[in-house]
């Protein structure tokens, strides 16, 4: 006999409740984002609030769920931008590095090898001359010791130089495998940096992620353009504290050994000379904060962590009086002259900046330097209008398969078709209150998955009244009928889904973009249909049959 217990029946249409709940905003899109977004607002500001921005946070109450669908760029708009990172300009970084450790190397070696000299190279190679040619064998075997090996998982075993000699010449190289392992931790970085840059301005559920060898996919919805994006993303922010030797108006002038010329930002025509030598560098800042100086103008705070606090600290202590240039991006934002000992380790840079510069600048400072320049290969621009077009075409395939599927099981089963239909409405909502659960993007091929879902959720109900029809020609009474239905078709409903949701798993791993929105919708669709079809559906007919008690079923 059919039986379903009290405790059963209360937890299938508490599962219901809830997930027609957590879909329910999604019904307001525009209310509710208004309202999350006032919200973000207010939490950003310390938890003051505008007038504006408490009407806006009215716009939604409070006890509600107020989880919705994030829209992807095909529906919403936004910027396309597809980077390939110069993972070779690492190279010459790399190497500039180890020239302190070589130099104090070779200079041990000074009565067996002479004098040392660097000499200029290409950008992937270190090349030191020294004094006596004789001793080159010993130089080699010395700059060789200075070699470690690699830390990654292809490059186990192999050294990160290849040092040679060419007559009176150390030639200092990356090996292929460094290289290699310094291209993957490039590209990586890249990524991650622009992550937190995109993430710092507050944009829904942008699309970031690796491309090949050496290039990087970034899709934002919602932000206004592609040079909005590039803006944001495509400088290096490499902010660098050096010392100032001088100030010219001439750009042809030679800065001295040891000395580079840099433009001012500011000042259209002045250059200074600083001291190629970095004092602190960017990458030791923890913080950084658009604020205003003491006249009112725009600024940024910045303060280091206690390794750069302890530089800063001592350079300023032996400099005072002594201007000191902020370089930002091989251009001198301020040069300030130092007047007194700071040793807390925290400033401020000052310039011609707009609010909007100095927030921008504060921004790409705590995301961190790009460690490589980006070429953009390609960018879009995707305007709302188009993404509207896409969610109004999405909407009219959605209500067409609904409407065809409605229709079908309603004329082939009858009652239990219009019962199978009610489920298939509450199967819809269940996969957007779990699509607002979970904080996934729809996308236009996610549209697709929830289509095939329609299509696909009926299946469950089919295989049941199919099997119910055969018992009832067995001369089977109506409730044994519905009983051996549900029974005889469980496997095969089962095995069915569970085939079809190993392949959508296997697209949401090896897929990207627009192939992980289809396999998140059609996975969740796969999960509500068999819920709706073995729980739902069944609690429905039995609701039915233990009210009417029918003495003869019409499937």
């Amino acid at each position: 006999m059919l039986q379903i217990s009290l405790w059963k029946r209360v937890v299938i249409w508490a599962v219901v409740a809830a997930g027609l709940i957590l879909a329910l905003p999604n019904l307001f899109y525009g209310r509710v984002e208004v309202h999350n977004d006032a919200l973000a607002a207010i939490e950003a500001q310390g938890g003051v609030a505008t007038p504006e921005q408490e009407l806006d946070a009215g716009f939604w109450p409070s006890f509600l769920p107020s989880g919705i669908v994030n829209l992807g760029l095909d529906l919403r708009g936004g910027a396309h931008l597809l980077a390939e990172v110069h993972v070779e300009d690492v190279y010459a970084d790399r190497l500039d590095g180890m020239w302190p450790e070589v130099r104090n190397a070779l200079r041990a070696e000074r009565a067996a090898i002479g004098t040392i000299r660097r000499q200029d190279s290409a950008p992937d190679e270190l090349r030191v001359r020294i004094g006596e040619p004789a001793g080159i064998d010993r130089a080699v075997g010395v700059v060789r010791d200075l070699a470690r090996p690699i830390v990654s998982l292809t490059g186990v075993g192999a050294s990160d130089i290849e040092v040679s000699a060419e007559g009176s010449d150390v030639v200092i190289r990356l090996s292929e495998a460094e290289r290699a392992a310094t291209d993957a931790r490039t590209v990586q970085q890249s990524l991650e940096i622009i992550r937190r840059r995109v993430d710092e301005v507050g944009t829904r559920e942008p699309t970031i992620q690796r491309q090949g060898e050496d290039r990087i996919l970034i899709q934002v919805p919602g932000i206004g353009s592609a040079e909005e994006l590039k803006g944001l993303i495509g400088t290096t922010a490499r902010l660098t504290f050096q010392s100032v030797v001088g100030r010219t108006t001439d750009a042809d002038s030679r800065p001295g050994a040891g000395n580079v010329l840099m433009p001012s930002l500011d000042e259209q025509g002045t250059y200074y000379i600083v001291e190629d030598r970095v004092v602190v560098s960017g990458e030791e800042l923890t913080d950084a904060q658009p604020a205003f100086d003491q006249n009112g103008r725009p600024a940024v705070n910045f303060r280091f962590n206690p390794q750069g606090a302890r530089k800063f600290g001592e350079y300023t202590a032996e400099n005072i009086g002594s201007p000191f240039g902020i370089i930002l991006d091989g251009e001198v934002i301020s040069a300030p002259v130092i007047q007194s000992h700071i040793p807390g380790g925290s400033g401020i840079i000052t310039g011609n900046f707009s609010v909007e510069g100095s927030t921008e600048l504060a921004v790409l400072l705590r995301a961190g330097a790009l460690p490589a320049g980006m070429t953009f290969l390609e960018e879009r621009t995707i305007g709302p209008e188009l993404g509207q077009d896409s969610i109004d075409a999405g909407k009219v395939a959605s209500v067409v398969a609904f409407a065809g599927v409605l229709v079908f099981m309603a004329l082939s089963y009858g009652l239990f078709g219009l019962i199978a239909n009610l489920a298939l409405i509450i199967n819809v909502g269940l996969i957007f209150g779990l699509l607002s659960l979970i904080g996934a993007t729809l996308t236009l091929p996610g549209i697709a998955g929830i289509v095939l879902t329609i299509g696909m959720a009926v299946d469950a109900n089919v295989l049941v009244f199919e099997r119910i029809k055969e018992e009832l020609k067995r001369a089977k009474g109506p409730a044994r009928a519905i009983e051996l239905g549900y029974e005889k078709a469980l496997s095969a409903i089962l095995d069915a889904n569970v085939t079809t949701f190993i392949t959508a798993a296997i697209l949401f791993v090896m897929g990207s973009g627009p192939v992980r929105g289809f396999s998140v919708t059609l996975g969740l669709g796969i999960l509500t249909s068999v819920f709706t079809a073995i729980f739902v559906t069944r609690l429905m007919i039995v609701i039915w049959f233990e009210r009417r008690r029918p003495k003869v079923l019409e499937v």
